[in-house]
């Protein structure tokens, strides 16, 4: 008898089929008496996300674009998404019993739940609850980045050097949803399948290109940029360089990860300390640079390396190929 069996087309395209949740159990048998509680905030991460998706998606039906009327703690206009965004976090995550801690742009300080004592790892998880919202009402790229430590309940000083994450990534809201995750071996990419609720893995082991010809800066600001710089970007722009600008770090650096090149937010005359913050946008960004093969520098020292000095604090950021990484450094130093 003739058999019946045939080949079963690849699910998107893929000869396997792997979920953000699989993944991550799977990825758990790398750590030492290991007890689910990061899959776990994994998972929150995602369920949070995929709200904050589809809220974006509705913005303009609910009428939930622009600024709600009040500052936060840096001064910047507040918008009804920023609020709506960081209340899905909060709540998704403080209901997490792995959750010692959470720290948010949107919040003036630490937010301590789940203080009770007991066995298991107990971590922080600190974000920026959505990541360029100045294109929100032009339906421009946002996103959502995080960053996850290990800490202990009672403990007060639990900021520490980026070089200590156990986990970070970032979720781009464009053309599609994207998630991008490290825990520390490797860069892993998934995408939000909406026809089944679940993010599925595409690609991993993200590799950052040794060199690309694009450059991502607001040269706006170009002016008070420090002389190196400036002789870099001139340097760019003799080398035939295109110039990329999204407005919004999480897709500005989402490119340099998948195409390669350097994103740069340098000090300026107005913001010498730098304008990005340490702990909830450029740690665990440059952990994903730096898992991916690029390289994270605030132009004179390792972004990992550095010793917070409060939830907000604010630093120059380089993040890109090591060549051009290499190549700025060298306009810096003359």
């Amino acid at each position: 008898m003739a058999s019946t069996a045939r080949n079963i087309e690849p699910i998107f395209g893929c000869s396997s089929f792997m979920t953000l949740q699989t993944h991550m159990l799977a990825d758990e048998h790398r750590f030492r008496d290991a007890n689910g509680a990061l899959s776990w905030i994994i998972s929150a991460l995602a369920i949070s996300t995929k709200t904050i998706s589809a809220r974006l998606k509705r913005a303009r039906l609910e009428d939930v674009l622009g600024e709600v009327g009040r500052d936060n703690i840096h001064g910047e206009h507040q918008q009804k998404l920023d609020v709506i965004a960081n209340d899905v976090l909060v709540q998704v995550l403080r209901g997490r019993d792995g959750v010692a801690v959470l720290g948010s742009e949107e919040a003036d300080d630490l937010l301590f739940v789940n203080t009770r004592t007991g066995d298991g790892d107990r971590y922080a998880v600190l974000f920026d609850p959505l990541d360029g919202t100045s294109n929100l009402d032009v339906a421009g790229p946002v996103g959502t980045i995080f960053s996850i430590f290990k800490t202990e309940p009672s403990n007060v000083d639990c900021l520490h050097p980026g070089a200590q994450q156990i986990a970070a990534g970032y979720v781009l809201y464009g053309s599609s949803t994207i998630f991008v995750l490290t825990t520390g071996a490797g860069v892993h990419m998934f995408v939000l399948d909406p026809s089944i609720g679940a993010y599925i893995r595409v690609e991993e082991s993200i590799c950052v290109p040794k060199f690309g010809a694009t450059y991502s800066i607001n040269e706006a600001n170009a002016a008070g940029f420090p002389r190196g710089y400036r002789r870099y970007l001139q340097q760019c722009r003799d080398e035939g360089f295109s110039s990329r600008y999204v407005g919004a770090m999480v897709a500005d650096v989402h490119r340099v990860l998948l195409t390669g090149g350097i994103f740069m937010y340098p000090p300026t005359q107005k913001s010498p300390e730098g304008k990005l913050r340490l702990m909830y946008e450029a740690n665990p960004m440059a952990m994903i640079i730096e898992q991916a093969g690029g390289v994270a520098t605030t132009g004179c020292e390792r972004i990992l390396d550095l010793r917070p000095t409060g939830l907000h604090q604010r630093v120059p950021v380089i993040l890109g190929s090591p060549d051009n990484v290499t190549d700025l450094k060298e306009c810096l130093s003359e």
